[in-house]
């Protein structure tokens, strides 16, 4: 696990992907958890959520988890990707790249 704040960023930064709509991230996404959290897990970003995949509710979970934990507002966290399996493509539009990693860097957790 990297030792300071920085080099978390860094790490980060590998899970980010540069798109002319603005930075993109992978997520697999675990329904029907016990907690609603993100963390990297076997070298990949993985979001819990308490909600099932039905209708919609764990995607909707995600956004809603991304936006209130980042302070990116929803209308700009996009599943471009992934509507109906548990890996998701999301675009932040209108977000850096390293706002991005920074603000991702103080909510993912390392369970590696």
């Amino acid at each position: 696990m990297p030792r300071t704040m920085s080099e978390f960023i860094g790490e980060i930064e590998k899970y980010i992907e540069e798109t002319g709509k603005g930075p993109e991230i992978t997520i697999y996404v675990k329904p029907n958890s016990d907690r609603e959290e993100l963390v990297i897990e076997g070298g990949e970003l993985v979001f819990y959520t308490t909600e099932p995949p039905v209708q919609g509710r764990a995607n909707a979970s995600l956004i809603r988890y991304l936006s209130r934990n980042t302070k990116i507002p929803s209308s700009r966290i996009e599943i471009v990707y992934g509507w109906r399996s548990r890996t998701k493509k999301i675009i932040f539009k209108d977000v850096r790249t390293e706002v991005l990693a920074e603000k991702l860097a103080g909510i993912v957790k390392k369970k590696d």
